[in-house]
Parts: C-alpha cells; structure tokens; sequence
C-alpha cells in the first residue's frame, strides 16, 4: 500500500511526499497542517484534510500515524 502526503502551500505549491500513483492520497492546506493541535482524522472528519483512494487503507495509514507524521513533516518550516 502506497502514500502521497501533499500539504497546500500556495495555489500550484505544493510540498509533496510519496509516489505519484500511490493507492491514497491525502491533501491538506498548510494553515491547517501547521495548527499546534493538528489530528489528521479529526480534520478528515471536519472535511480540512482531502482524500483520494481505498477508504479502507486511509483509515489504516491515519490509525498508524503515518498520516500525521508526514504531514507535520512536511508542515514544518524547512
């Protein structure tokens, strides 16, 4: 099972991780990404975070914490 994280930066930027025809893929805007009390399922389930793909397999890489990991990964100022 594959993974692409993009976080929104601008319009057209994009901070981006993972392959391109991974089998989910998740967007979220940074403003949102960056929220010290950032919860990847909370914010799928406020419809902040955008996902593409098997459901089944996002609930998994959100329970695992992959999802927030490379999100905040990415979020952080490089």
């Amino acid at each position: 099972m594959s993974l692409q994280v993009r976080v929104a930066v601008g319009k057209k930027d994009e901070r981006v991780e993972g392959p391109d025809d991974a089998d989910v893929v998740v967007t979220v805007p940074l403003d949102v990404a960056s929220a010290p009390d950032f919860d990847a399922t909370v914010e799928y389930m406020r419809g902040r975070l955008k996902a593409t793909g098997h459901t089944g397999r996002l609930f998994e890489v959100l329970r695992s914490g992959e999802v927030a990991a490379t999100v905040s990964r990415l979020a952080s100022p490089t």
